[in-house]
């Protein structure tokens, strides 16, 4: 049976609006450094201008709000606070210096990989919100001033390391959830083995490109990472067409026909 992406709209116009308002918030979250605006705030910003413009009955969305989700990260954040203030985060934050010398690059390695290990079995979103005081505390005991090859290998690590296993990312949890619904079965040792070295291997370029940014700063980067996607889409592109378009060989049985 052919699906028809049009029989799912249902309200054109709304669709529009919230296309529309959708785009707004997203370039506020590519723009929030440079207006000064936290992510939070543009986030309901866009929520708040999407109830405006639709003028739709909150009730229905607020229903739909997964407040379960919402209080355990009130409840994690609050757990950071307490690990913080006791001096946990410090005396790990001081473990990791020693081992490393307080060298940005050895340290800023031991982040990505670590990040990346441990995002693949505990999920990476509170994994962040505890790595996050435990960097800016690294950067007050090491006297580092400039943090951002820091935050990259966070961002990295704890972003791919997620794809490691199913319960890495709550996105890897709704696919699956999605999939026994409809039959197919994806267990936990049976993802990981495709996952995981898939995984390691995205750790292992990021780490070249951290280390190709770090020492040939962004612009070079930039300039030599575009190029080299260019190059590998050019690439995949004409093997795929060969692929495709390959002729079918036919056989003697097909001839004497």
């Amino acid at each position: 049976m052919k699906l028809n992406e049009q029989d799912s709209i249902k309200d054109p116009r709304l669709l529009r609006k919230c296309l529309i308002v959708l785009g707004l918030t997203v370039l506020g979250f590519i723009l929030h450094q440079y207006i000064n605006l936290e992510s939070s705030v543009i986030a309901l910003s866009g929520a708040s201008l999407l109830l405006l413009v639709t003028r739709q009955d909150p009730e229905h969305a607020l229903h739909a709000v997964e407040w379960p989700v919402i209080f355990f990260f009130i409840g994690l954040f609050v757990v950071v606070g307490a690990l913080k203030e006791v001096g946990v985060i410090e005396a790990v934050a001081r473990w990791a210096l020693d081992v490393t010398g307080g060298r940005i690059v050895p340290t800023g390695m031991l982040i990505l990989w670590l990040s990346a290990i441990a995002s693949a079995f505990v999920d990476n979103i509170p994994f962040v919100a505890t790595m996050i005081p435990l960097i800016q505390d690294m950067g007050q005991l090491g006297g580092i001033a400039d943090l951002n090859f820091f935050w990259w290998s966070l961002s990295l690590g704890a972003c791919l390391g997620g794809n490691g296993t199913i319960v890495g990312a709550s996105a890897n949890v709704v696919v699956i959830g999605i999939a026994e619904k409809r039959g197919l079965h994806i267990s936990f040792i049976g993802f990981m083995k495709v996952a995981f070295p898939l995984m390691l291997m995205s750790i292992l370029i990021s780490t070249g490109y951290l280390l190709f940014w770090h020492y040939f700063h962004t612009m070079t980067a930039m300039v030599v990472t575009l190029a080299l996607g260019v190059l590998l889409g050019l690439l995949l592109r004409t093997v795929a067409a060969k692929k495709i378009y390959k002729p079918a060989v036919k056989s003697p049985s097909d001839s004497e026909a």
